[in-house]
């Protein structure tokens, strides 16, 4: 018997999809998962009956039912008493199957992370109940994990109650006042979906973006787009979706890393004829760690090796189920070339932000997040904005982060000149004081001293934190974070320079879980230590663990920028012990690696009763005569030892400099060849301090 999807009959009775499931449940007790969803053809015959003119009683009723407790909602809104500082949600209160008792405190005091267990002590509340009020706004926590700020206020406003960071932002409350001071009002208007496309190099993520942009933009537009900031908007049948063309992953883990959560839906891109590859991973475990809805693009399936059932098949490896295998991710075949599947995209797009139901409250002064920031000559700082609820207008005085200005002059993303622009609308603004970093928070506020005070309030935290030690987690102060109860869970990179290691490496460090530190593995692959494995340490407060595997130039500058704990082994064994030991309060570090400098292999020089001599260029740093040294090929470890010689020319020398050439050789090791990298490097012993 034929069989009919959700979506697709409640398009065909004109009503969106979350009033159909509820239609099913409630007249024929069938249990419809979600949109996707099939149901017989003889039960879509019955429901498009009810719904039929002869049957208009069942749709009249609903109205008045509708009707009814639209009206209970605006009175008990309107008996509602709103406080100044902005306390929202008291509406929400007492209605709905995740209604809750609201607590007597009105400001409640919480630190930049919490656990679950500590929030529900905080608010007087079982854990149980707020682990299902986190599932309400689409978190999975158990009792133990620790939870955001953004996460944790969502929760508290749930009860009526102001969220406010602890001593760290001193002075929050103040500024809270100014710039909710408007926010009475709940979140009615429906806002359109943002959308960031990820995936693997060369997988058509560019191609995807252009198709979509050329077929349902340009071609409404005079002259076609001037894409010039990094977000777009499309008109899909009336509806409105917003693009992020970012970097990827890279650009979204940083975002994520300063606590701003602007992507409301992923497209995760595959290549039907490439599968699942490492940057593919990548992407998922930034998906899953952000907690947002994945839509998988099945691209290039033009090609003639493509298999979209391989790409399906190697997806629920990472726990994503195809919608026709039983799960619940949507996979949508597309060719980017063909332009074959890209209206299915849209519309599985437009249909699950209708399930999102993403709201804003259009009225209250605008706040959102910086997606990029530039000085042009001629301008001054340019900020490119996307507004996450509230109208922003021009002539808005606003914060952005530790910056402040007034608006001058505001643009779409199309260049056009524009006076007004509501929530999930990208602008691109003149008139701050300095160039912001993309991922800081902005904020309206009553008046361009107000914002200029707060500015400058923030660039004295700014300093003081400066001056402060790091507060990353670290195999030396492990044991002190875990005792301090700061550290519950311990988040371990793993990459190392094949799959079977990796995977040994990851099995065995989960299983040095204990009841005080459960040792979780965020992410594992094959290769070099990249800046994209920093980033995603960064933004998870993890260690990284290499494997016979070295950073490469740009993650060891931005580990030691973020302060990234780095750790390389050759011995599985070593890895395992220490984290055994720091985890006991035992680790007791005697040396320390100092990397003094890189040499480039340029030319290859066999000499009989020698061996294998090396023409080099010191890339940086430099090398000495006595330093230890590795050899690395594509990133991977090839093997560690001492020189056997350094020349300069044909004369012995103790070191030579960054810029300059020499000869060297390598005490038992004569498989050198052309591009290979030296790392020299020496230990130095750590002397221990008395505390």
């Amino acid at each position: 018997m034929a069989k009919v999807r959700i979506y697709e009959l409640a398009k065909e009775l004109e009503v969106s999809s979350k009033e159909l499931i509820n239609v099913l449940f409630e007249e024929f007790s069938i249990k419809a998962k979600n949109h996707m969803s099939v149901i017989e053809e003889e039960d879509a015959e019955l429901i498009k009956e009810l719904y039929s003119d002869e049957n208009s009683g069942l749709k009249d009723n609903k109205n008045e039912t509708v009707e009814h407790y639209e009206n209970l909602a605006n009175e008990d809104a309107n008996k509602v008493v709103i406080r100044k500082r902005g306390r929202k949600g008291r509406d929400e209160l007492g209605s709905g199957n995740n209604a809750v008792e609201p607590i007597d405190d009105e400001v409640v005091v919480i630190d930049s992370t919490i656990t679950v267990k500590d929030l529900a002590d905080t608010l007087k509340r079982p854990y149980v109940e707020v682990i299902k009020q986190l599932i309400f706004i689409g978190v999975m926590a158990g009792m133990n994990q620790e939870i955001d700020f953004a996460t944790a206020e969502k929760v508290i406003e749930k009860y009526g109650a102001l969220a406010v960071l602890k001593d760290s932002e001193a002075g929050k409350i103040a500024d809270d006042e100014d710039i909710e001071e408007n926010d009475a009002e709940v979140a009615t208007d429906k806002k359109p979906a943002v959308v960031t496309v990820m995936g693997h190099v060369d997988h058509g993520k560019t191609s995807l973006l252009d198709c979509i942009r050329k077929s349902k933009v340009t071609e409404t537009e005079a002259g076609g787009i001037t894409q010039h900031i990094g977000a777009y908007t499309v008109n899909i049948n009336g509806e409105k979706i917003t693009f992020l063309d970012t970097p990827g992953h890279e650009a979204f883990t940083a975002m994520r890393a300063r606590g701003a959560q602007i992507t409301d839906i992923v497209i995760l891109v595959v290549a039907a004829d490439d599968g699942i590859m490492p940057q593919t991973e990548e992407a998922i475990n930034h998906c899953k760690a952000a907690s947002v809805p994945i839509i998988v693009a099945i691209n290039k399936i033009d090609r003639p090796g493509a298999n979209v059932d391989k790409v399906k098949q190697e997806l629920t490896e990472f726990g994503l189920v195809a919608e026709d295998w039983g799960g619940d991710t949507i996979c949508v075949p597309v060719s980017a070339h063909t332009k074959e599947g890209i209206d299915t995209l849209l519309e599985m797009i437009l249909i699950t932000a209708e399930m999102l139901e993403l709201k804003a409250n259009a009225k209250r002064r605008a706040k959102g997040t910086v997606i990029e920031g530039k000085l042009d000559k001629g301008r001054g700082p340019l900020a490119t904005l996307l507004i996450q609820n509230g109208t922003l207008n021009t002539g808005d005085s606003i914060i952005v982060g530790s910056t402040y200005g007034r608006i001058r002059a505001m643009f779409d993303d199309k260049g056009k000149k524009i006076k007004t622009a509501g929530p999930s609308i990208p602008v691109e603004i003149l008139g701050l004081s300095d160039v912001p970093s993309a991922g800081d928070r902005f904020n309206v506020t009553k008046d361009e001293k107000t914002a200029r005070n707060m500015a400058e309030a923030r660039k004295a935290n700014l300093r003081e934190e400066h001056f402060q030690a790091s507060n990353r987690v670290s195999m030396e102060n492990l044991y002190n974070q875990i005792q301090e109860g700061s550290v519950k869970e311990l988040g371990v990179i793993v990459k190392a320079d094949v799959q079977g290691s990796v995977e040994a490496v990851r099995q065995s460090l989960e299983k040095l879980s204990t009841d005080n530190v459960k040792v979780r593995v965020i992410h594992s692959g094959v290769g070099a230590i990249t800046e994209t494995d920093v980033v995603l340490a960064a933004a998870s407060n993890a260690i990284i663990i290499g494997f016979n595997v070295r950073p490469d130039n740009n993650a060891a500058i931005v580990g030691e920028k973020e302060k990234v704990e780095i750790k390389t082994y050759r011995i599985i064994y070593d890895a395992l012990d220490d984290i055994k030991l720091a985890m006991l309060g035992m680790l007791d570090p005697v040396y320390k690696e100092v990397v003094l400098g890189r040499v480039e292999i340029r030319q290859i020089y066999k000499v009989s009763n020698v061996g294998t001599i090396a023409g080099s260029y010191v890339l940086t740093g430099k090398v000495t005569r006595n330093s230890s040294v590795r050899v690395l090929r594509n990133g991977i470890v090839i093997t560690e030892s001492t020189l056997a010689s350094l020349k300069r020319f044909k004369d012995d020398a103790k070191e030579v400099a960054a810029g300059f050439e020499c000869g060297l050789s390598i005490e038992k090791f004569n498989d050198l060849k052309e591009g290979d990298i030296i790392e020299a490097f020496i230990m130095e012993e750590i002397k221990p301090k008395l505390v």
